[in-house]
This record gives structure tokens, sequence and C-alpha cells, in this order.
């Protein structure tokens, strides 16, 4: 009764996962992810604030216009002031308009070196964006492999489940009309219910894969988890790798590398700007200043006096430090200091990176060796398993011996799909290492 209800479940299973299933490729994936991943909508929104912000004005290149208006009410009561021409208790009111220009004519270069850094930071933010968008498409790739490799052991796990109910079925049959003996049937159906829990455990295992592709690319909706048919198989060939060609990329596009040099020239471009406080600096203010005031006698009403005036300035201001304790000298000091600090990470991380890049480099060979190997391990393991069959069938091999050339064909397989996939995941880590995975991308 149990076998039977393992049997219904397992079908159930089967059936239910052909229902709404979408079929996605590698490259379909990424697309997904990258239209949908939170953190890369987040790096574009931060590299369309650095373009909005590098602009001329932001620097300070261009005059500032102030408009302003002031209302001023005042009552001075000169009653007991002999000396005054308005005796009495005055109710001042006036209004003063001023419009004001400002314009920085010579700030020691700091305007050329303040769009300079807009400039670099934008680049810089684009820079991060691209290691988002890096690490995205590196973490889609490896969840999609991950989720194909589950569900080609599923793919196994159902294979061998059927033939163990063939032959579980077929010794139940043998065992009604007394063909063989009790000991071996219970030995089948205990392989039926081994191979049942593998394949039902491989299910869960392959369905947590899809979530967390899903995840990844952000592709959920009020339904839950989709269903989807991997197109993209897993033993792809891939080209060899040249130490030399991935080296002569990895300096020239990997983001890491990138983000360090446009640091380096953040660093220089603050130098320069703090050289520029060393320098005299000249603006001009220009404004026109337009003014109505009325005067009246709260106690006599016939006392008003109106006025009127209108004034012009254009003003110049030259301003230099003599002496603030050596301060702004040490800051260029510091600065160039910064500079050699800058340039010693960027050492230091190349040779980080070139020895990763030869590690790596030799580990996918390793692992294409590997493959190599075990492909023909599991051509032979194959082609055992079948001649044991077929001599189990005949009575040539006992069911022991049988299960011994399964479990050994199982193996085998696992084994050569992790090994696939270790390869695939060391491509990726030395695509990503030379900057050419974004670039695959980048469209």
């Amino acid at each position: 009764m149990k076998l039977k209800q393992i049997t219904t479940s397992l079908f159930f299973l089967a059936c239910f996962a052909s229902f709404g299933q979408i079929e996605l490729s590698a490259t379909d994936a990424v697309v997904i992810a990258l239209e949908n991943n939170y953190q890369i909508l987040i790096a574009d929104k931060q590299q369309e604030i650095s373009e909005i912000n590098n602009k001329w004005s932001e620097a300070g290149a261009f005059p500032t216009v102030d408009l302003s208006i002031s209302q001023n009410n005042t009552i001075q009561d000169n009653t007991n002031n002999p000396f005054t021409f308005t005796p009495g208790i005055i109710l001042s009111q006036g209004i003063n308009p001023s419009v004001n220009v400002n314009y920085n004519i010579f700030t020691g270069f700091a305007v050329k070196m303040s769009k300079q850094r807009l400039e670099q930071l934008e680049e810089q933010s684009a820079n991060n964006a691209m290691t988002v968008i890096e690490s995205t498409i590196q973490d889609v790739l490896k969840a999609y492999f991950t989720a194909q490799v589950q569900k080609e052991r599923l793919s196994l796990f159902q294979t061998i489940l059927d033939q163990s109910r063939s032959r579980k079925e077929y010794y139940e049959l043998k065992d009604k009309y007394s063909a063989t003996n009790s000991l071996e049937l219970l030995q089948f159906e205990n392989q039926y219910l081994t191979d049942s829990t593998n394949y039902l455990v491989q299910k869960i295992s392959l369905d947590n894969a899809y979530r967390n592709l899903q995840l990844i690319m952000n592709d959920g909706d009020s339904t839950g988890r989709k269903e989807y048919v991997l197109t993209d198989q897993l033993v792809a060939e891939i080209p060899p790798i040249s130490f030399d060609e991935a080296y002569a990329e990895m300096l020239s596009n990997n983001s890491n590398l990138k983000g360090q040099y446009i640091g380096l020239e953040l660093q220089k471009t603050a130098t320069e700007l703090q050289k520029s406080f060393l320098y005299p600096t000249l603006s001009f203010q220009m404004g026109v200043q337009p003014g109505w005031s009325k005067l009246r006698d709260l106690n006599d009403p016939s006392f008003t006096i109106t006025t009127q005036n209108l004034s012009y300035y254009g003003n110049f201001n030259l301003r230099y430090t003599l002496f603030n304790n050596f301060k702004n000298k040490r800051a260029v000091e510091v600065s160039r200091i910064q500079e050699e600090i800058a340039e010693l990470n960027i050492e230091s991380i190349t040779q980080t990176l070139e020895n990763t890049l030869r590690n790596l480099v030799e580990l996918y060979d390793a692992r294409n060796q590997l493959v190599s190997i075990s492909q023909q391990n599991l051509d032979y393991a194959t082609r055992a398993y079948e001649m044991a069959e077929k001599r189990f069938k005949t009575g040539a091999l006992n069911s022991i011996d049988l299960m011994t050339f399964q479990s050994n064909y199982e193996s085998t397989m696992i084994q050569h799909y992790e090994n696939l996939f270790n390869r695939l995941d060391t491509y990726l880590e030395i695509h990503k290492l030379t900057g050419k995975l974004g670039l695959t991308y980048s469209k």
C-alpha cells in the first residue's frame, strides 16, 4: 500500500511540473536580473545623480544672482526731542528690493578642478554600477547552472527510479507465481524506497535552486514561484584561456582596478584643489537697490512725507591669505602623500589580482582535464551498467552486484556534472576578473 502511495505521489509531481512552464535561457535570466535587480536599480540612480551634478554651474563657473525684498516699519517718538525736524510720533515705512550679482573672476583654478572632480565622480559612479552589474551577472549565471545541475541530477534519479520500479514490479509478479525468493523481492522493494527518497530529496533541491534563481532575478509575482524550463546546457564547450591575454584584459577592464585608478585621479585633483588656496582670489559684485519710504506723524495726519531713492554699485574684491600658520601648505603636502598611498594600493591590488588570475587559469586548466577524465569515466560506467543490466536479465549477475554497478553509475554521473559546474564557475571568475563578464552584457 505504501509503495502505491509513493508511486502515485511521484506521478503527481511529474504531472504538476509540466503545467505553466516558462522557457528560460541563461541570457534571458541575465537580462531579467539586470532590469529588476534592486542593487542595479540603486546603482543606476546613483549614476544619474552624478550625471546631474557634472555641470559647470555646479563647479561655480557662472555668476550667482540674488533677489531680495525687505519691508521695514519703525515708530520713532520725538515728542521730547528738541533737536529734530520731525517732532511728534513718526511712523516710518519702507520697501527696499535689491538685485545682487556675485561673480568669482579668479579662484586659483578651483572651478576647473571642481569640474574635473565632478567628471571623475561620474566616471567612478559608472564604474561602481558596472561592478554591481558584473556581480549580478555572475550570481545569475551560477544560480542558473546550479539549477541546471540539480535538474540533471533529478533526471538521473528519475531514470534510476523508473528502473527500480520496473524491477520491483517484475519481481512482485515473479513472487506471485513463486518464481523467485522473497529475499530478492525485499531487496528490490528496499532499493525502490531508497531511490524514491533520493528523487524526492532531489526534487526539493531543484525547487530551492529555482527559487534562488528567481530571487536573484527578482522575477517574482503574487502567484508564487514560476516553473522554468532551462534551455542552456551545462555541457557547452568552453574555449581555452591564455594567461597573457587574460592578464592584459584584466589590466584594461577589471572594474576593481579601474576604481583604484579613478581614486588616484580624484586624489590628484584634490591636490590641485588644495593648491588653488595658495593663490589670490578676485571676485566682482554688482547690483541695484531701489527704495521707497513713507513718514507719517501719528498725531498729525496732514504730516506725510514720501521718499524714493535708487542706488547702483559695482565692487571688486581681491583677497589673498598672507599667513595662516602654513595650513594650506600642509594640506598640499598631505594630499601628495595620499597620492603616493593610492599608487601603492594600485600596485598591491595589481599584484594580488595577477596572483589570483594565475591561480584561476591553472585551476581552469586542471578542471578542464577533470571534465575530460570524468567524461571518459562516465562513458565506461554507462557501458558497464548497461552490460550489467543485460547480464542480470539473463541471470549471469546477481542483484547485489547489479546494485554496485548502479551505484557506481550514479556517483560517476553526479561527479561529472559537478566537474562541469566547477569548470564553468572558474571560467566565470576569470571572465569577471578580466572585465569581460560585464562587457558581454553591457548592451
